[in-house]
């Protein structure tokens, strides 16, 4: 398994055009909130979710995503975690919305992947999830290794 020093920085070489780096900070968590809003509006087979609102895909992926992230690394996993949590608060609330759940989150993740293309295309490389789907799971744990190291956080 790659480290995930490994991941960053493969994933950092295609992500040095500042217009680049601003669109994805700008993007890449509407995505991760969209993916988690289409798996929340899923319905859950049974009467699991009607136990609680909070028993559905969207948490139960989160939990998985956070259990990869924890390999990689423990510290950003709790980072991650934390961001979660609030995503999942946001989808929640969307979810009270008068419209679907669904299409609320596809108009974000449209939005998000057209600001996503326009910032590889200033770049001029190709998004590095068409070399390797797992590319998806380290954009965001590229903004918050990011993030950490800004704030002098070793992960």
């Amino acid at each position: 398994m790659r480290s995930v020093t490994d991941w960053l920085s493969e994933y950092g070489a295609s992500h040095q055009n500042p217009t680049n780096k601003l669109l994805h900070w700008l993007c890449v968590p509407p995505i991760v909130l969209a993916v988690l809003g289409f798996l929340w509006a899923t319905p859950v087979p049974g009467a699991v979710s009607t136990l609680s609102p909070w028993i559905n895909w969207a948490t139960l992926a989160a939990a998985a995503a956070v259990v990869y992230y924890l390999l990689l690394s423990p510290s950003l996993a709790v980072g991650i975690a934390l961001a979660f949590a609030v995503l999942l608060v946001i989808v929640q609330r969307l979810a009270s919305l008068p419209w679907p759940l669904w299409l609320t989150s596809l108009v974000i993740f449209v939005t998000a992947w057209v600001g996503q293309f326009i910032g590889h295309a200033v770049e001029g490389k190709r998004p590095s999830f068409f070399k390797d789907l797992q590319f998806l799971l380290i954009g965001p744990l590229w903004l918050l290794a990011a993030a950490y190291r800004r704030l002098s956080v070793p992960y």
